[in-house]
């Protein structure tokens, strides 16, 4: 039986140019993930810790941000779980990557002469480690963007014998029209004839597990989400290969490790009494770890005055990040219609008979323009009534 941890696309030390003051806070929730990744392997005793690419955010890091990865990569030496890791298309093995400016093994104690921490480059493309029977494959390039798929010649690539054949790439599944213009592209064509037993991927940040033809595959995902709308990232990947009667088994289990956590919710608008009420009612679940997204639904009555920008703010302290969405409508007009002589009923069938032409067609722009014209009859209504109106 081999036991691992698989994670990747951690990019410690990312800038977060938009988060501005809270900026430093999710670096280091970052970091707070990738040293929680470290317990785990610890805590379930694995044999190998994989990082599939890009665990830096850039090759532009000072000394004290490495030896900060070096000292939780040292606390696996010590406890003899192998580290096996390979640079991404954020730490790319160019000329100026992080990773040929510091020994990061050296640094975490491993030396020349064992294979505890394994750091794979174009010149050291796999490691047999002897120790757990098995042999990782990583090819990289020293570039951003692949010359070629990274799987195109691991079939003829000769290595010991070993029980377990593992690789670890950073990479996109080929996707027609969407990852066309990734830097480095693999076809699950090219993974179903790899011959190997697990796939470890790194660039996507939300969790996926998959097989192409009996090989297994999976990204592990960020283990704290790097952009704050990536609701399937938090997580790293326990994988358990195992032998019996010659008939070999993958198992992947997903654990949480991340802090931040997403709630998504559509409000009734119909159901909000007021501005100050709806933040009340959204401040009764609030969380620092929460990324709250809401989406207003349905038919808002005339009355209800709300900005949604305004309601963000409100709840700015209360969560890591809010994001709230209007897309309620304004009612068509209820009960007996004023006289067709008059302003009032001469208003409302002009503009209702526009809005029920414009919402019969499937044009977007139309759909848009009959929204807007649901306003306009809300606030027609209300002047027409002798109501005070805010715009």
């Amino acid at each position: 039986m081999l036991r691992l941890l698989h994670t990747a696309d951690v990019h410690l030390g990312a800038r977060h140019a938009d988060l501005g003051d809270a900026a430093a806070a999710q670096r280091e929730r970052q970091f707070a993930a990738f040293a929680a990744s470290v317990d785990l392997a610890l805590a379930e005793k694995v044999d190998l810790f994989l990082v599939a690419g890009d665990l830096f955010d850039s090759n532009v890091q000072p000394r004290r941000s490495v030896e900060r990865v070096a000292a939780e990569l040292a606390r696996l030496v010590r406890s003899r779980v192998r580290t096996v890791l390979i640079p991404g298309t954020h730490d790319v093995y160019d000329r100026s990557s992080v990773y040929r400016a510091y020994d990061l093994a050296a640094l975490a104690g491993s030396t020349p002469g064992d294979d505890l921490v394994t750091v794979l480059t174009p010149e050291h493309p796999w490691v047999h480690i002897s120790a757990c029977d098995v042999v990782v494959h990583g090819p990289v390039f020293a570039t951003k963007r692949a010359p070629h798929s990274p799987l195109r010649d691991l079939s003829a690539v000769h290595t010991p014998d070993a029980t377990w054949r593992l690789g670890l790439l950073h990479a996109a599944i080929a996707i027609p029209g969407r990852t066309d213009h990734d830097e480095v592209v693999i076809t699950t064509d090219e993974i179903a004839a790899s011959g190997l037993d697990y796939l470890a991927l790194g660039h996507w940040h939300g969790t996926q597990v998959a097989k192409a033809r009996g090989v297994t595959y999976a990204y592990s995902g960020a283990p704290e989400p790097v952009a704050l709308d990536q609701d399937k990232a938090g997580k790293v990947l326990l994988v358990t290969l195992d032998q019996r009667d010659g008939v070999k088994s993958v198992q992947v289990e997903e654990r949480v490790v991340g802090r931040t956590t997403f709630e998504h919710i559509d409000v009734d608008a119909a159901t909000v009494e007021s501005q100050p009420a709806l933040v009340a009612r959204l401040r009764a679940t609030a969380s620092p770890d929460r990324v709250l997204d809401v989406r207003l639904i349905g038919i808002h009555p005339d009355e209800l005055d709300l900005d949604a920008t305004e309601v963000e703010e409100a709840l700015k302290a209360d969560y890591l990040r809010v994001r709230v969405r209007d897309t309620s409508q304004a009612p068509l007009t209820g009960g007996p219609l004023p006289p067709p002589e008059t302003i009032a009923g001469a208003f409302i069938r002009t503009v209702e008979g526009r809005i029920a032409a414009l919402e019969g067609s499937a044009d977007t722009a139309a759909a848009r323009e009959a929204g807007e014209l649901r306003d306009a009859l809300r606030l027609g209504r209300l002047l027409l009534s002798g109501r005070e109106v805010t715009l």
